[in-house]
């Protein structure tokens, strides 16, 4: 079996797998003779995330008090709040959340993207709140109970016989909660892991006082006092107790949260409607499908069976595109579509440079196979510039190290992650798949 074939099997699985991974979750047919049927996905779990301005969901704006900080140290809090706040949103898994500072004058906001949150309350328990997470130590106080003129004694709420002990252990010491299994029963637990600090002072309270209970307060509140049944010396603590799986998620997340470096309140909140991005939606998708159309009969009607070909390379590009944003998760927003839209043609622009080159050389007199080659060999050059050009373009828009002094908003990024995706893809079809179906079908 020689090269070309095996390149056109892989280029017909990789095809097939991304046809497959491409497909909606569940749709249905009409056929003359067995009627409508119903599929369904064998790849359900892949689908497409959505932006907020598609989807709809939550916008918090959020002020930061910094009348406690120095000036010199405010940008650090404020992008401190920003880290803890995009941390904790994440662990809710909400898709693609945009959680982005802004810095007027003397006012310190954080502004919070929610897509797919519609409910105020949720996204409030999410941003809106300053998380000061604390351990301490859960002492019964010794009451008087006084005896009724009967000898009876009335009944007494044991809350109220409770104080706290602060132990000066807080979020700030712990590292990082996370859901584990009792290795003996199975069950769900909740595994904590401190700082060296914290790991010190864990120590000693657990030596001091084992057998007591250790309060965990997140924001004035008693999520759970567990037990401390010995002490722990290595910093990792196990919580456990009947919880069940859910239980353990939530519980992990709360104690994850940690405490915000300054109180922030809600300035401003308004949810979002996905109507209007519905709407761009399907008018981007119309002219997008209008122009993928003319492009490919333009290109079926002036290159002949090349541009047949180039027209089968651009519908496997498109199948690899929706493949790749359900598996890598790409979110999927109005200006990223037309960054799509935007290397749909750059990956035809590559086949055009190879064709044209191709007639220059059939027009010295080379025979086809030897034109077909030297045009997809001179024509590198072009496309790798145009396209090296673009991919640095896209780079500078995603801004993956989150420099200052580059874009930060969200729409952009997304706008910079479709069209960095859609030219590598257009590069490969276009020069892979393109050259490999020419070298298969035409001859001469």
């Amino acid at each position: 079996m020689s090269s070309v074939h095996k390149r056109y099997i892989v280029i017909i699985l990789l095809a097939l797998f991304a046809g497959i991974v491409a497909l909606p979750k569940k749709f249905s047919l009409n056929l003359p003779i067995l009627g409508e049927i119903e599929i369904v996905s064998p790849l359900q779990r892949f689908d497409f995330k959505k932006g907020l301005d598609i989807q709809g969901g939550m916008q918090v704006v959020l002020e930061a008090d910094m009348s406690n900080i120095s000036t010199e140290d405010r940008e650090t809090a404020l992008e401190s709040a920003r880290e803890i706040l995009l941390r904790r949103v994440d662990l809710y898994g909400i898709s693609e959340p945009v959680v982005q500072t802004a810095v007027t004058a003397e006012s310190y906001r954080i502004i919070v993207e929610l897509p797919g949150v519609s409910d105020e309350t949720e996204a409030l328990a999410l941003v809106g709140k300053t998380a000061e997470l604390s351990f301490q130590l859960l002492k019964q106080v010794p009451i008087e109970i006084p005896v009724t003129e009967d000898g009876t004694t009335p009944e007494i709420d044991l809350q109220q016989t409770m104080t706290l002990e602060d132990t000066g252990l807080g979020g700030s010491q712990l590292e990082r909660a996370s859901v584990q299994f009792d290795p003996q029963t199975n069950e769900p637990q909740v595994g904590l892991s401190f700082d060296p600090e914290g790991t010190k002072l864990f120590a000693t309270i657990t030596s001091d006082h084992t057998n007591e209970q250790l309060a965990i307060i997140l924001d004035g509140g008693i999520l759970m006092a567990p037990n401390i049944s010995q002490p722990i010396l290595n910093g990792q603590a196990v919580i456990n107790g009947g919880f069940t799986l859910e239980d353990a998620k939530q519980l992990s997340i709360q104690l994850n949260a940690g405490a915000l470096p300054v109180p922030i309140h809600v300035l401003e909140q308004r949810t979002i409607g996905a109507s209007l991005g519905s709407e761009s939606v399907r008018d981007s998708l119309r002219a997008g499908l209008i122009g993928i159309a003319g492009v490919m009969l333009f290109m079926a009607l002036y290159y002949g069976w090349k541009g047949i070909l180039a027209d089968v390379a651009l519908c496997i590009y498109a199948l690899l595109t929706v493949a790749v944003y359900k598996l890598f998760g790409v979110t999927v927003t109005v200006p990223g579509l037309a960054g799509l839209l935007l290397s749909v043609g750059m990956a035809v622009d590559a086949n055009i440079l190879i064709f044209e080159r191709m007639k220059e050389e059939l027009r010295m007199g080379r025979p086809f196979n030897r034109a077909m080659e030297l045009g997809f060999g001179r024509a590198w050059d072009s496309i790798k510039d145009a396209n090296l050009a673009t991919i640095l373009t896209a780079l500078i828009l995603i801004n993956p190290m989150n420099l200052t002094f580059l874009n930060t908003s969200g729409m952009v990024r997304g706008f910079g992650v479709t069209l960095l995706v859609g030219v590598a893809l257009g590069l490969f079809t276009g020069v892979f798949v393109t050259r490999t179906l020419l070298r298969m079908f035409l001859k001469g």
